[in-house]
């Protein structure tokens, strides 16, 4: 009997976390132009189809474990929120 790798369908934003660790940990510097090919590959690695997974949600995944501190912004492409505002008042 053929043992077949079962693929796990479409992503999740937690495997996409997951690899973001995955890919951070094993490398010492990513280019931030790399980052979501080495994602991608790392899911397609797993299983997972990656066809319908966008830039977009690879990097909003990365804000947000960034934000909420799960990591830390080493590709320091995170713009930080100032709850100041330079305005000047009329």
């Amino acid at each position: 009997m053929k043992s077949m790798k079962r693929r796990r369908g479409y992503p999740h934003t937690s495997d996409i976390m997951e690899a973001i660790m995955e890919v951070l940990a094993k490398e010492v510097y990513v280019r931030p132009d790399q980052f979501y090919d080495k994602v991608k590959a790392k899911l397609e690695d797993k299983g997972f189809n990656t066809s319908y997974m966008t830039v977009k949600r690879v990097w909003r995944a990365y804000e947000e474990m960034v934000r909420k501190g799960r990591i830390y912004d080493v590709l320091d492409v995170v713009e930080q929120c100032n709850a100041e505002h330079d305005y000047e008042s009329g």
